[in-house]
């Protein structure tokens, strides 16, 4: 009889605890995500998302500039740990000419999936670019999904052109690749 009654309990907290969390299929997550990889060379897709005023940003409208395309969240302990490395970096390379691009952006795309936490993060970690996105749908990200993110921090360097150039740079290794990218 009690042990009927803790399996009842059990199902009672599961059920209770499911609203909290995504339902998903984890196989068919990885099978799309392996189908998304993209490599070096390749033509960074696009990225067409709201920023939190609701005005739509295209990576698109950075072409012609090297940008770092930023898949981080609000909730995410080491995304938040890099941020004052690529406030710093942003800043120093901002009007920087490379050889393939006039310019460094960051175009930020966080996987939060409350609006109020991913501002909050922004102005926290004072991320003075303009460029961040959101479809708040957590892995769900469309972009994420696009690009076949698994896990956050990932990067993504695009040169000029809008193509992959490298990937998942952070603190020095960015920087590096930076000075060895500039005329």
């Amino acid at each position: 009889m009690f042990m009927m009654g803790a399996v009842a309990g059990a199902v009672a907290v599961l059920i209770a605890a499911q609203k909290d969390f995504q339902v998903s299929n984890p196989g068919l997550e990885v099978t799309e995500a392996q189908m998304a990889t993209l490599r070096i060379g390749d033509k960074g897709p696009e990225i067409a998302m709201k920023d939190p005023q609701g005005n739509v940003r295209k990576l698109s409208d950075l072409k012609g500039k090297v940008v770092l395309i930023d898949f981080w969240a609000s909730w995410c302990r080491p995304c938040r740990m890099e941020n004052p490395n690529l406030v710093k970096t942003y800043d120093e390379y901002k009007d920087i000419r490379f050889k393939n691009g006039d310019g460094f952006e960051v175009f930020s795309v966080s996987l939060d999936r409350n609006k109020v936490a991913w501002e909050a993060g922004i102005k926290q970690d004072e991320l003075v670019w303009e460029n961040h996105v959101s479809d708040l749908q957590y892995w769900r990200n469309a972009a994420a999904q696009t690009y076949g993110v698994n896990s956050i921090p990932a990067t993504y360097l695009i040169d000029g052109e809008g193509n992959i150039i490298k990937k998942n740079l952070r603190g020095k290794v960015l920087i590096n690749t930076l000075e060895v990218l500039k005329k």
